[in-house]
């Protein structure tokens, strides 16, 4: 499913009207129907009797939240409509919704006082949020913030209503997903079209509870548009292991990682290569670090390298590991190496003299922020693995910059390292050379610990030799990653869960997804509902 900005939807549904002649008022209709339907299924005892209070902003939202509080009022919900603003400036298809909901007979009051709102808030079983809708682009102030503020002092009573926000969250900016100052905290969250980026991105994504998505009569033509670049991530189905392989026919991987006091990176990573399928792992690290692996990690072939002073990879091995990675069928570099200057020297050397699938990882991103070329100039692909603060560094962005706009910098930063970015985090990110994004739903906040995302580099390592094209094997890897974390989670608990936990239900999860594959991938894994 494709994912739209806010713009990107803004002219889908001027081409809806224009080009496929389906009135605004219909969309606004069925957007409405849409948000009732949800409701209704969601209702157990039915919505006849119901307290419900629908809020109005000025705009379409508005409208759309006005179509609702109709069809719910001739349901016989008990509906009260709160329009955040003078009726006189409701116009075009908004007012014609609003003339025929008063024509109705059902209760709306005009431009309310605060107290009014929270006092009908008390008794409500149901809330409408439709205030802002993707348009909002400042943040939420005055009247508009002290609304909000009494919707959210209600959610904390034991009596709580179920809220329901219209296309998105009020207070959630539409593209990045950023709180505009304040928003609404919604139970269930039904979209229009496509779901939009502020749907899917953190901390919006937090924000919209259960998400539904509803086409509202768009053509398909308009919702598979090839302009759309960014969609969610569904991870491929794994072939069949080989009966008859060896550990050579799973993927041999060679790890360059690892310095004095950083034992756990390259131990995690050429492990989570082997527990999530993968046939040989070699570690190429200082020698002082091999001695201590080799008690944490049996199962991998080590190979001693010299080391300099300070106990991290010496640049004297340049040949010898780039006579290594001729030998293997992935090289991973980075995990645990330092910031040494003769290290990250010997990061920049390989990654150009490598022509072997590469994946970057923790400080060897460090060593070629600065050198774009040298990765975009390989022949063979490469992966770059940042968390935020990597990606800052290699992206030339500042954090705010990056928070306000992650999709934008991932789509340059992949295009000026011409290479294959996993921006790590709560619904990671992966972004083409080409300019897609694909955006993953498996995952939890207990993976928000060390290690994490040495696992991750092991897992994409393992799926670049189960012969999956490149792109499927990254996506395949970032959401089996997410789901062992999830099974992890759900068998130790979010809080406490460490690297070593993801790691050891890899395998799990490798046999959950493939019995299971229809099951998980259904729904776009989980992301959204199709209504």
């Amino acid at each position: 499913m494709k994912v739209s900005t806010v713009d990107e939807m803004r002219r889908m549904d001027r081409r809806a009207t224009e080009e496929h002649k389906i009135p605004g008022e219909i969309l606004m209709e069925h957007a409405g129907h849409a948000v009732y339907d949800v409701i209704r299924a969601r209702a157990c005892e039915g919505i006849a009797g119901r307290e419900v209070v629908v809020l109005c902003g000025v705009g379409h939202n508005g409208g759309d939240g006005l179509v609702v509080a109709r069809k719910l009022f001739s349901a016989g919900a008990l509906v009260k409509t709160f329009l955040l603003a003078e009726a006189s400036k409701y116009g075009g298809t908004p007012r014609l919704n609003y003339e025929m909901l008063r024509g109705c007979g059902a209760e709306i009051v005009e431009t309310p006082k605060v107290a009014e709102v929270s006092a009908a808030l008390e008794t409500a079983e149901v809330v409408v949020d439709a205030v802002f809708g993707t348009g909002l682009a400042r943040s939420v102030e005055g009247y508009y913030h002290q609304v909000l503020e009494a919707l959210e002092a209600r959610r904390h009573r034991p009596q709580r209503p179920v809220v329901y926000s219209v296309d998105i969250p009020s207070g959630v900016h539409g593209d990045s997903g950023q709180i505009m100052g304040i928003a609404v905290q919604a139970d269930v969250t039904v979209t229009f079209g496509l779901p939009k980026q502020g749907n899917l991105l953190y901390p919006g994504a937090g924000f919209c509870g259960e998400l539904y998505v509803s086409p509202i009569s768009f053509p398909p033509v308009l919702q598979r548009n090839d302009a759309l670049a960014v969609r969610l991530s569904e991870p491929s189905r794994l072939p069949q292991r080989r009966p008859d392989g060896h550990k050579g026919s799973f993927g041999d991987t060679l790890f360059i990682a690892g310095a004095a006091s950083y034992y756990g990176a390259p131990a995690l990573a050429a492990m989570a290569h082997l527990r999530a399928g993968g046939g040989y792992s070699r570690l190429a690290a200082p020698r002082s670090v091999t001695e201590v692996v080799a008690t944490m990690a049996s199962e991998v072939v080590l190979a001693p390298q010299k080391e300099t002073a300070a106990g991290s990879l010496s640049f004297d091995n340049a040949a010898s590991l780039a006579f290594l990675a001729d030998r293997v069928d992935v090289v991973v570099l980075g995990p645990g190496l330092s910031l040494g200057d003769e290290t990250k020297r010997l990061v920049r050397q390989l990654t150009a003299d490598i022509n072997k699938p590469l994946v970057i990882d923790g400080d060897g991103l460090t060593a070629i922020a600065g050198y774009p070329d040298v990765v975009s100039h390989r022949e063979a692909p490469t992966v770059l693995t940042p968390h935020s603060g990597e990606m800052v560094r290699i992206s030339g962005r500042s954090q705010e910059d990056l928070a306000a706009d992650p999709i934008a910098a991932l789509r340059s930063t992949a295009a000026k390292f011409n290479a294959y970015i996993v921006l790590k985090g709560a619904h990671s990110l992966i972004g083409a050379p080409d300019g897609e994004v694909f955006i993953n739903n498996s995952g939890n906040s207990g993976m928000a610990t060390a290690g994490s995302g040495d696992v991750l580099t092991g897992t994409i390592s393992a799926m670049l030799g189960q012969g999956l094209g490149l792109g499927d094997a990254i996506r395949t890897a970032v959401f089996l990653h997410g789901l062992a974390g999830d099974l992890a989670a759900d068998h130790e608990g979010e809080d406490g869960m460490i690297a070593r936990d993801i790691l050891a239900h890899l395998p799990k999860a490798l046999r959950v997804y493939r019995d299971d594959y229809e099951a998980l991938t259904a729904d776009f894994c989980g992301a959204v509902h199709c209504v």
